[in-house]
């Protein structure tokens, strides 16, 4: 019960978390996201840990190339993916394309850390991807032209995210969720910072980001769609599996289609509706392994 509370709680704060990154990225830039968020996420991760007198935790002994590896492919790549992406995509579009996270964890899975894939997963997969093709509006001409530079990244950072929850699920089973969170969330705190600066985007108005929206968008971004995020996120990965925790992405793009619309008044256009249930299809398909997994934990609990 309490993987599923995780579960659905997660897919809350993560369907406002492409709203919020729709808001902030004219004003602080892609890498401009990555910092603030993470570095958000890590000072409210740093006052947990300290009330709860967990600092020291943070030890010399933790599997720290493994810790570094996460923080970038969980945290620095693909949320500046995201943010680059939504500088020419909807926040609804994606949202929706983040629903193939599933679909990259199961083959990335099945490629380098011997998982299993049975012939409904590959058909799922199959489907997964045609419902990209419906996302696209099939319209080849135009993704060259332009939407591909939005569509691209966000492929790019589902693909991250599949390959960063396998590799959680193998390497870091032992470290404590509170301290993998922080640790990741402070790894692209300075990722973000150095690309920020990197990129020319270090000459911000600070005045801007006392903007009511913006400010508050940086706070449920930061503090939630990113420290508690990543709290329940863990959590999901070390008590269920890397597949379970992925599930999210089926319910994160029917929060933010939502959002989206009516905060951004973005459209919802038929063909999204077509590809989203493809995706939700196809990752339900190849996603059947990942919930016997989940119910014979909780059988064994």
């Amino acid at each position: 019960m309490r993987l599923y509370a995780a579960l659905i709680s997660l897919s809350l704060i993560w369907g406002m978390s492409f709203m919020f990154i729709k808001l902030i990225v004219p004003v602080v830039g892609p890498w401009g996201v990555v910092f603030f968020r993470c570095l958000l996420g890590a000072l409210a991760l740093f006052m947990y840990l300290l009330i709860r007198r967990r600092l020291q935790q943070i030890r010399k002994d933790l599997p720290w190339a493994s810790l570094i590896t996460i923080g970038i492919m969980n945290a620095l790549i693909p949320w500046g993916m995201i943010a680059l992406s939504e500088e020419r995509i909807t926040s609804s579009l994606a949202a929706t394309l983040n629903a193939t996270t599933p679909l990259f964890t199961s083959v990335i899975g099945a490629l380098f850390f011997g998982r299993i894939l049975y012939q409904k997963q590959w058909s799922g997969i199959i489907v997964g991807f045609i419902g990209i093709l419906f996302l696209i509006d099939l319209d080849i001409q135009e993704l060259v032209q332009g939407d591909v530079w939005g569509v691209l990244p966000m492929l790019i950072a589902t693909a991250c995210y599949g390959f960063a929850s396998q590799y959680t699920k193998m390497n870091l089973k032992d470290v404590p969720v509170d301290v993998l969170s922080f640790i990741t969330l402070t790894i692209g705190t300075a990722g973000g910072g150095l690309l920020m600066v990197m990129f020319g985007e270090g000459s911000i108005e600070f005045t801007f980001l006392l903007q009511r929206d913006i400010l508050i968008s940086l706070i449920g971004l930061g503090v939630f769609g990113s420290g508690l995020a990543y709290l329940l996120f863990y959590y999901m990965i070390q008590k269920g599996s890397a597949e379970f925790a992925t599930l999210v992405t089926y319910l994160v793009p029917v929060t933010a289609l939502i959002w989206g619309s009516v905060y951004l008044n973005e459209v919802i256009t038929f063909p999204m509706i077509i590809g989203l249930l493809c995706i939700f299809t196809g990752v339900y398909m190849s996603g059947r392994k990942a919930n016997r997994e989940v119910n014979s934990i909780k059988k064994s609990a």
